[in-house]
């Protein structure tokens, strides 16, 4: 009984940390999962993988229905939960790997919780309208609207051709070094003329309260910051997909990831929100 649950349990903290944006979150979901599926009749079951599924689905519909409010009301912008890219179900199609990576995940907090699970289950897990209409308790007509809404309202986001790990990486480590010197020139030519600098310090870290937005702002942000607070240990990890950098600074602790695309960094995320933390590996190089 339980070996059959344990077989898809990647898979489902996979889907419930893509439709909450929290590892924690998922984690619960999956127990919640779990003690559900010790109390339902097996013999009633098709399909394991789609029962349990469908279950989480539920699950974690409740839960983003209930964290909105909350997210509302939150210290400063809220960021997803980096997670080590280990820790994650095996990102083995381009599917699973884009809707995990850490711009897209800020992204899909645009969407209503019911086009988000649409568009997961779709885009990350390619089910047919008829079967996640009847996962989600809709009409595949109601599945297929959802999911070209969410498609519009994601329409400009992170490029499904992201640069090579070692493009990402080089990116990253040129920006760290520019900004540990005040290289302004540097940090200009790395910097999108519209990029936008999220902070996530959940009311536990000093952050900033609002986007930063545009090069030049963004530019002084960084420049203040590090006058003031100089970058101790850095390190790069491997997180949604992709190299982030793990940093120290003032003390604390904080993953700094960006969103690249034709070699100029769009978006900065800064998670300092020591409670987002927990999923995060040391160093791989």
């Amino acid at each position: 009984m339980s070996d059959e649950f344990e077989d898809h349990r990647r898979l489902l903290l996979g889907l419930g940390y893509r439709m909450t944006g929290s590892m924690w979150d998922a984690e619960d979901l999956v127990q919640e999962a779990y003690l559900r599926w010790r109390r339902t009749d097996r013999s009633q079951v098709r399909d394991v993988r789609a029962f349990l599924m469908t279950v989480v689905s539920r699950l974690a519909l409740d839960q983003l229905r209930s964290a909105r409010a909350k997210r509302e009301i939150y210290p400063g912008p809220w960021l997803p939960e980096p997670v080590a890219t280990g820790a994650l179900d095996p990102l083995d199609s381009a599917e699973l790997r884009d809707t995990v990576s850490y711009a897209t995940m800020h992204l899909l907090e645009r969407l209503s919780p019911p086009e988000r699970a649409v568009f997961l289950l779709r885009e990350a897990f390619a089910l047919p309208y008829d079967r996640i209409a009847e996962m989600l308790d809709l009409t595949a007509g109601a599945c297929r609207q959802m999911h070209h809404r969410a498609t519009r309202r994601l329409a400009g986001g992170p490029d499904r051709y992201q640069p090579s790990a070692d493009e990402h990486r080089e990116i990253l480590t040129r920006f760290l070094a520019a900004a540990r010197s005040g290289d302004m020139a540097q940090l200009t030519a790395l910097l999108a003329e519209d990029v936008t600098a999220w902070n996530d310090g959940g009311g536990k870290v000093r952050a900033a309260l609002r986007p930063v937005r545009g090069r030049d702002n963004v530019l002084a942000f960084v420049a203040g910051l590090v006058a003031r607070y100089p970058i101790g240990r850095a390190e790069i990890v491997e997180v949604n997909g992709s190299v982030a950098m793990r940093l120290s600074i003032d003390g604390g602790e904080q993953v700094f990831a960006a969103s690249v695309r034709d070699g100029r960094i769009h978006e900065l995320f800064a998670v300092l929100n020591p409670d987002k933390l927990r999923h995060v590996d040391p160093g791989t190089g």
